[in-house]
């Protein structure tokens, strides 16, 4: 038992000195394109992280015969691998490397957290109560938080959006679904002016054509992402729903966390909505996003600070 927690310990260290470092190296490969070897030891070191946290939700899982989502230490860290798988699924398919230099921040973050804030009492394992005693836990927590790591990059990106058209104002007209993975879409009738610039300046005086092609991308990519996210979370509180009837005889309860992750559902649900119906893109949408990523916090951890209810028992998210 002693080695297994030497190894678990190990593990740890390794996964955020491996998050730290391809965080750095995704920069690196932003600031210097042409090495491609950047790109290729951010990679790798990313893959390492994702075996060290593998390691470490394993173990327990074996050790303690129970899928490893009964406390906060577990469940964050598997919202940290969550976040890394997504961001590989959608690096390998879509070839864009800018995921990872804004995922991997966060991915570092939180094994830090984990791993060197949590109190020690908070990071062991701890039989299971009652209600947790179900293969519910499995489905419904796990789909869950994989839907919120999937959404929490979708609005990243569209935070990087912000940050990126910050003082421009930007109109992208077209499909929503235009976006070609491999060569970039530029059929959209694209409209951006600075607001410092002249009224009778042309395209590139507000922002050259490389960034325009950027901001086309990121756009479309968190659009498609958030699609992604959208389905798991219907599952992951239709799975609850059904989970909650069997463990307290009831669908609905209007306890914060599902209070919560409804009003999650209802954001992203409009975000789709504007998105399909009204063809918006640009700021509007990403600004409903953005909002959206404080709002998952908010269901994740918020009222398990601040609110009282069914969910609140060993610090289950």
């Amino acid at each position: 038992m002693n080695k297994i927690i030497d190894l678990n310990n190990i593990s740890q260290n390794a996964a955020f000195l491996m998050s730290i470092s391809s965080m750095m190296f995704y920069w690196f490969n932003l600031a210097f394109p042409r090495l491609k070897i950047l790109l290729s030891l951010a990679q790798q070191t990313s893959l390492l992280t994702i075996f060290s946290v593998t390691y470490i939700l394993g173990s327990r899982w074996v050790i303690y015969q129970y899928f490893p989502l009964s406390n906060l230490y577990e469940s964050l860290l598997f919202l940290s691998w969550g976040l890394l798988m997504v961001h590989k699924v959608v690096e390998y398919n879509f070839k864009n490397s800018i995921i990872g230099s804004v995922i991997l921040p966060l991915v570092m973050f939180i094994i830090a957290f984990t791993s060197f804030s949590l109190p020690t009492d908070m990071q062991q394992a701890s039989p299971l109560v009652p209600a947790l005693k179900s293969n519910w836990l499995m489905m419904h927590v796990s789909v869950m938080i994989l839907s919120y790591a999937t959404l929490m990059i979708g609005s990243i990106l569209s935070i990087l959006f912000l940050v990126i058209s910050k003082g421009k104002e930007v109109a992208i007209k077209g499909s929503s679904t235009g976006y070609t993975p491999r060569t970039p879409n530029l059929s959209y009738n694209l409209s951006i002016s600075s607001e410092k610039a002249n009224k009778g300046s042309d395209i590139t005086s507000g922002m050259k054509l490389d960034q325009l092609t950027l901001l086309e991308s990121i756009d479309n990519l968190s659009y498609r992402i958030i699609s992604l996210g959208f389905p798991l979370l219907t599952l992951g509180i239709i799975s609850g729903a059904v989970w909650a009837n069997e463990a307290w005889g009831s669908y609905w309860s209007w306890d914060p966390k599902e209070t919560w992750a409804l009003i999650t559902w209802l954001i992203f649900a409009t975000y789709l909505h504007t998105r399909i119906t009204k063809s918006w893109q640009g700021k509007k949408p990403a600004t409903l996003a953005s909002i959206g990523f404080l709002i998952i916090w908010v269901c994740y951890l918020g009222v398990n600070f601040i609110g009282k209810g069914l969910h609140n028992y060993g610090w289950v998210l």
